[in-house]
């Protein structure tokens, strides 16, 4: 087995994504040793049928997925759903638009609601943060935040707004970052050659949907 298949979160969040695409990388992380598969929030239910419970690979899910701005009630609903639905972990888009905007109280109620509702019931939470948006001081504020919330996990960004995962991202996450918190890099990660980079940045963890041609099982 890869030792980057350890670590690396089987991804799938296309907008048309299938109950057949689901079965696929279920079926796949599961011939292959992977950490987890990462799944819309429509299809949390089938996949812990498919993988089983309790189960070594974690279903992941997202929330308030790719703008972050939603309200925050609706944040805590949809993990509310996915923790009924038998979901793992949790990877939630902080509001960049507050953010953005120097609404930082707003950004702190956010980020505190989402953790809250998911540690409620044991689970684990990453924070995405869409680093390639923000700046080094907006990132500083937003790991000081998570770590007040006693979040445990940050996550580079979703991949969904032509800002991939680099190895500065990570590296920069690490420097501002309490040193037990961990980080999940994701986005445009395509080769081991990319997936070995951000490792070796510091990720812990990769999100990918090419994790078959990183760990050099297919072509």
């Amino acid at each position: 087995m890869s030792e980057l298949a350890k670590i690396i979160e089987h991804t799938i969040l296309k907008p048309d994504t299938s109950l057949v695409d689901v079965r696929r990388v279920c079926e796949e992380a599961q011939a292959h040793g992977l950490a987890g598969v990462c799944v819309p929030p429509l299809y949390v239910r089938e996949t812990r049928r498919i993988l089983g419970e309790p189960a070594h690979i974690r279903v992941v899910t997202v929330v308030g997925f790719p703008m972050g701005y939603s309200a925050i009630a609706a944040k805590s609903e949809e993990i509310k759903r996915a923790l009924e639905e038998g979901v793992d972990d949790i990877d939630a888009v902080v509001n960049i638009a507050a953010v953005k905007s120097d609404n930082w109280n707003h950004v702190q109620r956010d980020i505190e609601a989402v953790a809250l509702a998911t540690h409620m019931r044991g689970r684990t939470l990453k924070l995405i943060l869409e680093c390639g948006l923000l700046n080094w001081a907006e990132i500083k504020r937003i790991c000081e935040l998570a770590a007040n919330a006693r979040i445990t996990w940050l996550k580079t960004g979703t991949g969904f707004h032509g800002l991939p995962a680099t190895e500065e991202m990570v590296r920069q996450l690490r420097a501002v970052a309490p040193k037990d918190m961990k980080i999940k890099a994701a986005g445009g990660i395509r080769t081991t050659q990319d997936a070995t980079a951000v490792v070796e940045a510091g990720a812990d963890r990769i999100g990918t949907s090419a994790s078959l041609k990183i760990i050099g099982v297919e072509k």
